[in-house]
């Protein structure tokens, strides 16, 4: 895409740069789950990776419905995937717990990014009268601060407990 010369393209460009955020948060999610040890958090974050792509679905349409079809490189969600890589792939993290406070702390980094990038698109889709539009983007930052909220209270209530041992 080239630089936006309106709000517009301002949108459009918001869901390519959702689109890409989400397709490599996706995967990230499913190596952090395969990596976490507590049965509740490997439960939640492989719902959370189908969700993601469920969230993937609905921003593919947004954009075809805006005459575009393609998504566009997010940088941003790219330095988040590599600091989760290198702090939980990569390294050499031998008790189950801690490395399980550190995928819950990865993964809300990835999710905080997410609320920014819907959130901002809903913004853009309301000041363009697309209300529809609005309305899907609304359901999606809801279900990313649900899961961020349900991955704190897991943290809270089991996770980060078991790590100050």
């Amino acid at each position: 895409m080239s630089a936006p010369k309106n709000l517009e393209d301002c949108y459009k460009e918001e869901l390519a740069d959702n689109w890409s955020a989400n397709d490599q948060m996706s995967k990230m999610v499913s190596q952090l789950a395969d990596k976490a040890s507590d049965a509740k958090l490997k439960e939640r974050l492989s719902k959370a990776a189908e969700g993601i792509k469920d969230h993937t679905a609905t921003l593919k349409d947004l954009l075809k419905d805006c005459g575009e079809s393609e998504k566009e490189h997010c940088k941003g969600m790219e330095g988040l995937v590599k600091e989760a890589k290198k702090h939980v792939i990569e390294a050499d993290i031998d008790d189950d717990d801690v490395r399980d406070v550190v995928i819950v702390a990865q993964y809300q980094r990835m999710c905080h990014y997410g609320i920014c990038g819907f959130g901002t698109a809903k913004a853009f889709a309301k000041a363009l009268g697309k209300d529809d539009h609005a309305a899907k983007l609304d359901a999606i930052t809801a279900d990313i601060y649900g899961a961020d909220e349900n991955m704190t209270d897991l943290a809270e209530r089991s996770v980060n407990l078991q790590a100050k041992g």
